[in-house]
């Protein structure tokens, strides 16, 4: 029986500052990193074929950016990954698609030896990204995908 995966997309996530100054609001030019238009897709291996498993999204931040770090795991594991522990984690390649956003993509061939019975259910995206001038942002739950029968 094939696994089927249904996708959702990342959340945006950004932060910018502002300053009040003589009841006037002036927005800082410093940003930190976000995450823009990702998304999940896990594919099962089957007899003949590798799976594979690809999460992509799009980086950004006024300095650059310096990598996108990424580890998925099921809900039902009751996992929490953190920031420190992100750092170890799988890279993403990231390709610049503009002076200050690049486009990550993190791909994992899985065979079916290896894939063993994923867990069925929610799975989850966590995300570091980590940009050009060492600001960071970690987006724990970054995405969402399903494995099902």
């Amino acid at each position: 029986m094939a696994k089927r995966v249904l996708v959702s997309s990342l959340t945006g996530v950004a932060v910018l500052g502002g300053v009040a100054a003589g009841g006037l609001a002036m927005a800082s030019t410093a940003t930190e990193p976000t995450l823009e238009n990702g998304s999940a897709r896990y594919v099962a291996p089957s007899d003949g074929s590798t799976g594979s498993l690809i999460l992509t999204a799009d980086v950004r931040d006024d300095s650059g950016v310096r990598g996108l770090k990424v580890v998925t795991w099921p809900a039902s594991s009751k996992l929490e990954p953190t920031e420190a522990e992100l750092r170890h984690t799988d890279d993403a390649t990231c390709r610049s698609t503009s002076n200050d956003t690049s486009r990550c993509t993190h791909t994992l061939k899985v065979t079916k030896r290896e894939a063993g019975e994923p867990a069925q259910g929610t799975w989850y995206v966590s995300a570091l990204a980590v940009a050009k001038d060492g600001d960071t942002v970690f987006v724990p739950r970054a995405a969402t995908f399903d494995v099902r029968d």
